[in-house]
């Protein structure tokens, strides 16, 4: 039996871009790229890809991967994890997006290492501090704030904590002093397995409709999600011009 598993949740009909999984970058198709990321992971003893779509499907069991057919009608991508997790036997479940290329493997290790060592912690997952003034401004970044122990208290598409005698309004923010943090949340998530199923088969809170963030769900709750603070970043392809910039990135760091 395998301890911890990892799932990538791929589906085709995205919004902004569909077929996104698909699309290549630098001669192989998004979906490889996390996949590969994913295997040099030292925690990670299996890796599945929990799709609805046959190419997808195709595509992953024909680069070597291991892929599963799942409903088309869920509504986040945690579920479609949970459906692929239902019938592994294993301790642990990582769910890493299918649109993130550049994902580290040390990150897919934090978040098993965050739920070994401590037996308080339900889910983990990482954040990372910004000073990017636009990041903490814009709601398509989520912003984390934690306790004395690394827990996460709440999670907002808005700049927390609201640092009142620094920032006179929200057109105003600025890093003068020094002890001004923000942290960055990364969207990867470490689950003991039990917890995940019972958290998608919870409906969604007030809080999480508000601000249509699935994470809150699991504090209002009372499950406990454990944060630790990564030096890496991540590059999410959302659209075909962010597949442009990720291209770019590439043959520049080569």
């Amino acid at each position: 039996m395998p301890k911890v598993v990892a799932i990538i949740p791929a589906r085709f009909d995205s919004t902004r871009f569909p077929g996104k999984p698909l699309a290549v970058l630098k001669g192989k198709p998004l979906i490889q790229h996390v996949h590969e990321q994913v295997a040099f992971a030292n925690h990670i003893e299996a890796i599945v890809v929990a799709t609805d779509n046959k190419t997808i499907f195709d595509t992953v069991t024909g680069f070597g991967g291991h892929a599963v057919m799942t409903s088309s009608g869920h509504l986040s991508g945690t579920d479609r994890v949970a459906e692929a997790a239902r019938d592994i036997d294993c301790e642990m479940i990582i769910n890493i997006q299918g649109d993130e290329p550049f994902i580290k493997p040390e990150m897919v290790d934090d978040v098993v290492e965050l739920l070994n060592e401590d037996p308080n912690a339900s889910i983990s997952t990482l954040a990372k501090r910004t000073a990017d003034v636009k990041e903490i401004l814009s709601p398509d970044v989520v912003k984390v704030v934690v306790d004395n122990e690394g827990f996460a208290m709440y999670f907002s598409r808005s700049p927390i904590p609201y640092y009142r005698d620094e920032w006179k309004g929200m057109g105003s923010i600025t890093f003068t002093n020094a002890h001004v943090e923000v942290l960055k949340h990364i969207g990867i998530y470490g689950f003991r397995k039990n917890v995940l199923m019972n958290f998608s088969g919870m409906g969604p809170c007030r809080l999480e409709m508000s601000e249509k963030l699935e994470q809150l769900r699991a504090l209002a709750a009372g499950i406990k999600i454990k944060v630790k603070e990564t030096p890496y970043d991540t590059f999410g392809i959302d659209t075909i011009e962010d597949l442009r910039k990720a291209e770019e990135w590439l043959s520049l760091s080569l």
